[in-house]
């Protein structure tokens, strides 16, 4: 009797299963993890983790003033709540040039970041609440814990393909424009 009970679980436990989907990341939408040391749960609530199925995050955009008066856009995905912010580009294996990833913060201050989980180098650029480039990190070198600060007060980081501020002629104190974030709520 208690085998056939046993069976009847796993039958239930089987088609329970197969009625449910799963959200899994597609191939080449640059989320696939590459190796990781932490184990957790398909569809994980942990933004670090490889599994973890990210909402899809605003879109807006960012026009950046090189050295030389000209301009640069950067079309950026949005992290403007903890769980995008800790998540960021983690896990990513490219990032095309022209796109970024804008981090809002409730509050300007002296940011720092680290580059657990994230598979290329970036430059982050440390922006205060005024527009204004404060700092640049260039070329962040993935895979380290080590913190990325440039020790002034910002409220928006823009991270892009790494090296690609020095190509534009993006240096501090250059000035920035905000297309697209006035409807973005931000969350701390």
């Amino acid at each position: 009797m208690r085998a056939a009970r046993r069976l009847g679980v796993w039958i239930s436990a089987l088609w329970f299963c197969g009625s449910v989907s799963c959200h899994r990341s597609e191939p080449g939408t640059g989320n696939e993890p590459r190796t990781s040391s932490h184990r957790s749960a398909p569809g994980s609530t942990d933004p670090t983790a490889p599994d973890y199925a990210s909402p899809p995050l605003p879109r807006a955009r960012v026009l950046l003033k090189d050295a030389y008066g000209g301009s640069h856009a950067v079309e950026v995905e949005v992290a403007a709540n903890d769980p995008a912010r800790t998540r960021g580009m983690m896990w990513r294996k490219s990032l095309e040039e022209g796109r970024g990833m804008l981090f809002i913060f409730p509050q300007e201050r002296v940011q720092s970041f680290w580059m657990k989980n994230t598979l290329i180098p970036l430059d982050l650029l440390f922006i205060t609440k005024d527009r204004k480039i404060v700092g640049i990190v260039s070329q962040a070198a993935p895979q380290t814990l080590s913190p990325r600060t440039v020790g002034k007060p910002s409220l928006y980081v823009l991270e892009v393909p790494g090296l690609w501020a020095e190509r534009q002629g993006i240096i501090a104190p250059s000035e920035v424009e905000f297309e697209g974030l006035s409807m973005i709520p931000v969350e701390g």
